[in-house]
């Protein structure tokens, strides 16, 4: 048993939340072990002035902290998996992937107006260009105004009256204990969300077989195989969590569904669609649907939005 362990995350109050509720499993598990938690500020952390999509290149949330996993200052890492790329340095891994929170997104409107009844032309904040895509889809008269900023940041900002509205994700809503001020849990139809939201991963050295044998007791199965069939849908589009990309896998019964779309960032084309089979073909599936929407006019839409 492991007398110590020190874990790595962001410094957000979320993030904080996310890493506070591992150290706690861990210790009621492991009543003779002392963790730690290590804050590290991540580039995406650094630039608050600029577009994510603007900014480029992946692991903006993450780099910083597994730096700090292979210098060994730390010996795991607690990400959200929405902000985890799909390649990972070839030391490291994810071990775990925990049991998930509410996956959709959720709008918070100043008026407590539903999406549906805004008025025309609503200022709606989000950073997310997969949810304006999907947005404009559904109602193209909505301005969408980037948003950055903690959840903290994003809530005085509406009630300061800088936009109608905000779209955030629900599971970080339930865990900081906001659910109060949400208007409306919006459905997967309208705002699919992104790849592995709401769900968390802790990363580790491969070659740490301790812990990844420590951490091992936190890993949820149903999660693990939709959010792998998620990333290999991702994966397969080579793309970020920057780009009009989403898709989400519900298991029911041990059959396992994925749905996926491909956007137009200003939402005037959204290609859509599903697969279905064994939690196990996950993977596969994944690539699958990927191939597919890339076959109904999802390739021209990423060539677009990659400027190729």
């Amino acid at each position: 048993m492991k007398k110590e362990i020190k874990i790595g995350t962001r410094g957000s109050k979320l993030a904080l939340w996310q890493a506070e509720w591992v150290k706690s499993e861990i210790e009621k598990k492991y009543l003779k072990t002392t963790v730690s938690i290590k804050k590290i500020k991540t580039q995406g952390d650094k630039i608050q002035d600029v577009p994510l999509s603007m900014v480029g290149g992946k692991g903006l949330f993450v780099k910083e902290i597994e730096e700090a996993l292979l210098r060994k200052e730390i010996d795991l890492a607690v990400h959200s998996m929405k902000d985890v790329p799909t390649e990972l340095p070839e030391e490291l891994h994810i071990a775990v992937i925990t049991k998930r929170e509410d996956p959709s997104d959720v709008l918070i409107s100043k008026q407590k107006v539903p999406l549906r009844e805004l008025p025309k032309g609503s200022r709606i904040g989000t950073s997310s260009l997969r949810r304006q895509s999907q947005l404009l889809n559904f109602r193209p008269d909505f301005k969408i105004v980037q948003l950055r900023g903690n959840l903290d940041t994003r809530i005085r900002k509406l009630l300061s009256g800088e936009f109608d509205a905000i779209i955030v994700a629900a599971a970080g809503i339930k865990r900081l204990g906001f659910t109060d001020i949400v208007t409306e849990y919006i459905s997967k139809e309208i705002s699919l969300p992104a790849i592995g939201q709401g769900s968390l991963g802790i990363e580790t050295r491969k070659d740490d077989a301790v812990t990844n044998e420590f951490v091992s007791f936190l890993n949820d199965e149903d999660t693990a195989y939709s959010v792998k069939s998620e990333r290999a849908f991702l994966k397969r589009l080579e793309g970020g969590c920057q780009v009009p990309i989403a898709a989400l896998g519900e298991i029911n019964g041990g059959l396992l569904r994925l749905f996926g779309i491909i956007g137009e960032v200003d939402g005037s084309k959204l290609v859509k669609g599903y697969v279905e089979g064994t939690r196990e073909e996950g993977e596969e599936m994944g690539v699958y649907l990927a191939e597919l929407l890339l076959n109904q006019g999802g390739k021209e839409i990423l060539k677009k939005v990659y400027g190729k």
